[in-house]
């Protein structure tokens, strides 16, 4: 048993990085769990604890997807949180909507459910997680910044392969270990 995702691996080029670092000064007195920018990712579904043998089922249903779906490019623009302003639980990067990026997900996600595999009913928002908000205690300069960076441009994507990840969870962070790696033709 397992806890798997399947997501597309983000490389942090320096404007991401930049953002990422003006935020952490900016909040270096919250309580903030940071993305380590090794494990940035955009994630298509969270599975959760899975079985050996529905992972490998899943790896073989991921190979045949991905062969049919194209290469494309996808952009990381802006930062936003989850819940809201005065209460921020999540703060995210955007990506811009991309019909391939959609395409791909729903191929996913139609073919999980055909398997049976159980998955969040919530609609597709394509984000990047950076950080988890424990505590804020500076409502202000927090949605100044978030304002600041709302439309930026912080990365183009070029996105080739599928990975399916195992997340293990430590007391330092998670760390991602890649169950499967699969190229988008």
């Amino acid at each position: 048993m397992k806890r798997i995702f399947i997501a597309i691996k983000v490389y942090p080029e320096e404007s991401f990085l930049e953002m990422l670092n003006c935020f952490k000064s900016v909040l270096r007195n919250d309580n903030v769990k940071w993305i380590n920018p090794e494990n940035v990712h955009l994630t298509l579904a969270f599975l959760g604890n899975t079985e050996d043998k529905v992972i490998s089922e899943i790896g073989t249903m991921l190979e045949k997807t991905c062969k049919s779906t194209g290469q494309f490019e996808m952009v990381i623009r802006g930062t936003g949180v989850f819940r809201n302003l005065n209460d921020p639980r999540i703060i995210w990067t955007n990506i811009d909507h991309s019909d391939e990026l959609l395409k791909l997900d729903n191929k996913i996600l139609s073919v999980l459910r055909m398997m049976n595999i159980k998955l969040d009913d919530k609609p597709f928002k394509p984000h990047i997680t950076i950080g988890r908000l424990k505590h804020l205690n500076d409502k202000e300069a927090f949605k100044q910044l978030t304002e600041q960076y709302k439309s930026v441009e912080l990365q183009k994507v070029s996105v080739s392969e599928v990975i399916l990840y195992e997340s293990i969870l430590l007391e330092k962070g998670p760390k991602y270990v890649p169950v499967g790696k699969y190229d988008l033709k």
